[in-house]
C-alpha cells in the first residue's frame, strides 16, 4: 500500500470554522474534523481516527489555549483526543473513554459479524476490505492499530456552555446514535455542531449502544431548532431545509 504525502485535507466553512478530514480513510469511518476560532480559546470538535498526528496538523492553526471535545465515543470520533491538554465529553461516555475498550478497526475482518450486518450497504461485505487507501508511514500496522485510552478534563451536560471569549457554544446532549451522544449551537450565529446525531447519510441507529426510542426524541428536536448550518460529523454540511428533510424522513422510517 502506498505511503501518503498528506493525510488530512482542509476546507475553509466560513464563520470563522475550518473542516479537516483524512482524506485516505473509507467514507464510514472519516469523521468531520472541525477546528472553530475564538478570540481566547480555539475549538476542536471530534479528532479523527488518530492513525495520523492530528495535534501535528493543525499546529499552524493556533497559538491558543486549545479545548478538545468528543461528540461520542466511537473510534472515528476520538483517534487523537489523547494528543490535547484539554479533553471534553458528555459524562455518560467519558468513563468508557479511560479504559479504551470499545470496536475499533481499520479491516472488514476485523468487525464482529453483527455489526458488519447493520453496517450493510457500506462495502464491508469483504473478508479483507481495508478502511485506508495509504498508510502514514512505513511501519504502521493496521493489525495493530487501537485507540489510546485517556482520561477527559472535564465532563459535559445538557446546558454547559463552551465559552472561547467571543463565542459561546451550548452543549445539547443529543442521545440515540450513542448514549452520551452531543452537539454544540451557538446561538448568535445559528450553527450547530451536531456530531453524529445528525449528518446528511444513512443514520446509524442499530450500532450497540444505540436506542431508537432516543434518537426519535433528538431527531423531533432538532428539527424544531432554528438553525441556519448544520456541521454534522459525517457528509457534508447543510441548512434547515435540509434538516426538516432528514428529519422528516427518520420520523417516517422510525416514528
Amino acid at each position: 500500500m502506498k505511503i501518503a504525502e498528506r493525510w488530512f485535507e482542509r476546507q475553509e466553512m466560513g464563520d470563522g470554522v475550518t473542516l479537516l478530514y483524512e482524506s485516505h480513510v473509507h467514507p464510514l469511518i472519516r469523521c468531520n474534523i472541525w477546528f472553530v476560532r475564538g478570540r481566547d480559546r480555539d475549538l476542536l470538535i471530534d479528532t479523527g481516527t488518530g492513525v495520523a498526528s492530528l495535534k501535528d496538523e493543525i499546529a499552524d492553526l493556533t497559538d491558543k489555549p486549545l479545548t478538545a471535545i468528543a461528540t461520542h465515543i466511537h473510534y472515528d470520533h476520538v483517534g487523537s483526543l489523547h494528543e490535547f491538554d484539554t479533553r471534553l465529553m458528555h459524562e455518560i461516555e467519558a468513563p468508557r473513554m479511560e479504559v479504551y475498550r470499545e470496536f475499533a478497526a481499520l479491516t472488514s475482518a476485523g468487525f464482529p459479524p453483527e455489526l458488519k450486518a447493520s453496517l450493510s450497504g457500506y462495502g464491508l461485505d469483504g473478508e479483507d476490505t481495508v478502511l485506508v487507501d495509504a498508510l502514514p508511514c512505513e511501519d504502521f500496522s493496521l493489525e495493530d492499530y487501537r485507540i489510546r485510552s485517556t482520561s477527559a478534563t472535564g465532563h459535559l451536560r445538557e446546558g454547559d456552555v463552551v465559552d472561547l471569549g467571543d463565542r459561546h457554544f451550548e452543549i445539547f446532549h443529543l442521545p440515540g446514535h450513542s448514549p452520551g451522544s452531543l452537539g454544540l449551537f451557538e446561538s448568535s450565529t445559528k450553527v450547530l455542531f451536531s456530531g453524529d446525531a445528525i449528518y446528511d447519510g444513512p443514520l446509524l441507529d442499530e450500532l450497540p449502544d444505540s436506542d431508537i426510542a432516543a434518537y426519535l426524541t433528538t431527531i423531533k428536536r432538532l428539527r424544531g431548532l432554528d438553525v441556519r448550518v448544520v456541521h454534522g460529523g459525517h457528509d457534508p454540511s447543510f441548512g434547515r431545509e435540509r434538516l426538516v428533510e432528514i428529519c422528516d424522513a427518520y420520523l417516517a422510517l422510525r416514528g
